[in-house]
């Protein structure tokens, strides 16, 4: 055999490499931009690309040109605050009612005309509920506005910080666990911001020590304040680490003399670490216990620990629609799922044979009962239970049901309380949602189940932030003679 030769040998092939794409550096914290901002997400920041990637843009507005300070970049989003606004957007307010803005997330679209939060949160709940096809003619309602934009909030919970020479009692600032001082918060009912500034003043002269999360020190931690607007009085409750009964006393006292609306004086003892507000020891400095307020003409008692609308007129324009739509006649059975205290339930059973409600948390099923007896209302009963699996009993016991309500929390019902709804075959279903995600949701898995939405009425109960309550009406239609919606045509 022939020996080869280096000539004999064939030369390695080289692969010819494509030129690589340079590589396009992402924004990084501190870098300031100037961004194009498209649309509002869903939390009311704006949204921006910079080459590719998207930028959320706290502070503003669509079609603002703005620019803004990186604060966050990972490898999902990126997140940055106005420096400085460089092309207004129609919409924005140049003097809105509060300057913090860029400190506070509580009211994220103060800066935006209140007409315009009007517009932009009927476009998001169209948004979410044309992606399903199913929902594509339902009829969606212009929003109902909250006849106060500003001071509508009649419950706050504030963190105490600081020292009792300087205390401070606000909110955690934006993406921080630094607490920011809160005098005079616009979208607070006036009375707590009287309340506050007293308490603040009560804390420096009686020396109260105020509870430091590092050290474990001190006594103060939280203040709760709640008012009635019916009686024009408010409820007071300091959350402490320990008893010590004395400097609430005091604290009491000063703040009572300051402001006499203040009928009610609770202690709260909370000695856990963590976030959570309320421990399970409540004590009352004052004999009286209760406030009462109502939406509409029902009366809710109200105690330190009940869930009570932080805004009840924007209630009242929800449990009117509820009313309005259920088109009752004082014949029908009704069922109000995840009923909480009673309200919606309370609100239709004056127009209605029976009531019941459905509620997994004890303590508001009590609640809902003790407003029954202050309503006098007696064709309303309350159960306390898993909601499919009492529905599931309804559905073994044949029971008959007119109207079904749901009114879950943001993250939605679940499938099978969906699926046990329609086994009851209700002849309609009023659905009410804090998500337009969600409702939008579980309203296409209801049309499979034969229930067509026919109209979605938006109403803005949180005016300043994102937020948007709806109340949703579906009619039962039979599945064999339901027809597809249509793709709308572009």
């Amino acid at each position: 055999m022939k020996k080869q030769t280096p000539r004999d040998r064939k030369k390695p092939e080289t692969k010819k490499t494509e030129p690589t794409k340079p590589r396009i550096p992402r924004p990084t914290v501190g870098q300031i931009l100037d961004l194009s901002v498209t649309t509002l997400d869903e939390e009311g920041y704006g949204l921006a690309l910079h080459e590719t990637t998207r930028v959320r843009v706290f502070g503003a507005l669509p079609g603002e040109t703005v620019r803004a300070r990186v604060t966050f970049a990972g490898l999902r989003d990126t997140f940055a605050d106005v420096v400085k606004v460089l092309r207004h957007a129609p919409g924005r307010l140049l003097t809105p009612p509060c300057g913090r803005g860029e400190e506070c997330d509580g009211c994220p679209l103060i800066m935006m005309k209140y007409p315009a939060q009007l517009e932009w949160k009927r476009d998001l709940v169209e948004g979410a509920v044309r992606r399903y096809p199913s929902l594509r003619e339902a009829e969606i309602l212009p929003v109902i506005p909250s006849p106060k934009p500003l001071g509508y909030r009649t419950t706050a919970k504030l963190v105490i910080a600081g020292r009792f020479a300087s205390p401070i009692i606000g909110i955690y600032r934006r993406n921080s666990h630094d607490v920011m001082d809160i005098a005079d918060c616009p979208l607070h009912h006036p009375l707590i911001n009287r309340v506050v500034a007293a308490v603040r003043d009560g804390i420096s002269r009686g020396k109260v020590p105020v509870y430091n999360p590092r050290t474990g020190g001190g006594i103060l931690r939280y203040l709760v304040v709640r008012v009635s607007e019916r009686e024009n009085r408010a409820m007071v409750t300091f959350v402490t680490a320990e008893r010590s009964f004395n400097e609430i006393h005091h604290l009491a006292k000063h703040l009572q003399g300051t402001v006499p609306e203040v009928a009610v004086v609770a202690q709260n003892v909370n000695a856990s670490a963590g976030n959570v507000i309320l421990g399970d020891r409540d004590y009352f400095v004052t004999r009286e216990q209760t406030l009462t307020d109502s939406i509409g003409d029902i009366r809710f008692s109200i105690s330190p620990r009940s869930f009570f609308q932080v805004n009840s007129e924007g209630a009242r324009a929800i449990y009117e629609t509820v009313r309005e739509w259920s088109g009752l006649t004082g014949t029908e059975t009704i069922l109000d799922v995840y009923c909480g205290v009673g309200g919606i339930s309370l609100y239709l059973a004056g127009k209605a044979d029976q009531v019941m409600g459905i509620e997994s948390v004890e303590a508001a099923v009590a609640d809902a009962e003790r407003n029954a007896r202050l309503n006098g209302v007696r064709n309303a009963l309350f159960v306390a239970g898993d909601a499919a699996e009492l529905l599931g009993d309804l559905r073994d016991e044949g029971k008959v049901v007119d109207l079904v309500v749901l009114n879950p929390p943001r993250k939605g019902c679940d499938e099978q309380v969906l699926r046990s709804v329609a086994a009851l075959g209700p002849g309609q279903v009023v659905y009410v949602s804090c998500s337009p995600r969600t409702l939008a949701r579980d309203l296409d898995i209801l049309s499979g189940l034969g229930y067509q939405t026919r109209r979605i009425q938006p109403v803005d109960m949180f005016p300043q932030t994102p937020h948007v309550e709806n109340v949703a009406l579906l009619a039962h239609q039979p599945l064999n003679v339901h027809k597809p919606v249509a793709p709308r045509t572009p």
